[in-house]
């Protein structure tokens, strides 16, 4: 059976205020955000009818919208109940948030200085973000060639919908190429994520992972660094170059999308999915599952 695509489907979306029916939930071929990329968004999931970190989710969001000069209409609570409200509408326990602000169609031009900041928020059910006989075994991940901007380039510390340009471009082709994903290195050549999820690699016993100073420092990276620190793992942040993945024994990935997914290749480099990572990986899910003792975050 094929899925609906996600301009017809049944349902309910929040938008500016109110539900709406899921087709009715439009925007104008006009809108600011459509020609200059002027979006600030969330991904979330419900798991057992719980948001896993709501609060830290809305105000990213409201956090991205200043730093893009957009001055998000609603608060973060008030967003949060929003978030609640959609779920219960489209009777979801386990599923995916999308929020989104964004620049709408009063003004056409760079300029937009007296633009609408419009806010939707859609929920849908949406299972692993990688096959799962993929996510056991590790997921193979290309090389990508395009690079993470320098902070003085682009806004990299919102969730801007601009940055993640280069993102779909990288992925396209590592999947062109047979593989899940792509790693992405900065400007810098230093190893930075992958398309839309964290990395940590694993040697000695040690975690490490790169310093997040030109892309985001995750919600759920965040999650999982506090998880390994629980399990006495030592967890190293440092700049990490490309040349180190041979002598790393083990990598995964974490993001809202990925949760924890175990990596088994990065272009010619292999990892053997470990005690470390499937440890991270149980760990994780028992905590978003309201299995674990909630972890606080940075």
């Amino acid at each position: 059976m094929i899925a609906p695509t996600f301009d017809n489907r049944d349902g309910f979306i929040w938008y500016n205020g109110e539900l709406k029916p899921w087709r009715e939930s439009t925007l104008h071929v006009l809108s600011h955000a459509v020609h200059y990329g002027s979006a600030v968004f969330e991904g979330e999931r419900a798991y057992n009818g719980k948001v896993f970190k709501l609060a830290e989710h809305g105000e990213r969001l409201i956090n991205s919208g200043k730093i893009l000069d957009m001055t998000i209409p609603y608060s973060s609570a008030e967003l949060d109940g929003a978030v609640i409200e959609t779920l219960a509408a489209n009777s979801i326990t386990n599923g995916y948030i999308r929020r989104i602000a964004w620049r709408g169609s009063e003004m056409m031009g760079v300029s937009a200085q007296t633009t609408r900041i419009n806010v939707a928020i859609a929920t849908w059910e949406w299972p692993s973000y990688f096959k799962p006989e993929e996510r056991l075994k590790g997921i193979r991940l290309d090389l990508s060639k395009w690079a993470r901007p320098a902070p003085n380039t682009a806004p990299t510390n919102a969730k801007a919908a601009g940055l993640y340009m280069i993102c779909t471009l990288s992925k396209h082709e590592a999947e062109r190429k047979g593989f899940a994903d792509a790693l992405m290195l900065d400007y810098r050549g230093q190893i930075a994520e992958a398309t839309g999820a964290n990395v940590f690699f694993v040697k000695d016993s040690k975690i490490h992972t790169p310093t997040p100073d030109c892309f985001l420092d995750g919600i759920t990276r965040r999650t999982v660094i506090e998880l390994a620190k629980a399990r006495g793992f030592e967890v190293i942040v440092r700049p990490i170059m490309p040349e180190e993945m041979a002598e790393f024994e083990e990598c995964f990935l974490t993001g809202t999308a990925a949760e924890v997914t175990p990596v088994a290749s990065i272009a010619d480099y292999s990892f053997t999915p470990g005690h470390i990572c499937k440890t991270l990986m149980e760990d994780y899910m028992g905590l978003v599952r309201g299995e674990k003792e909630a972890v606080a975050a940075q």
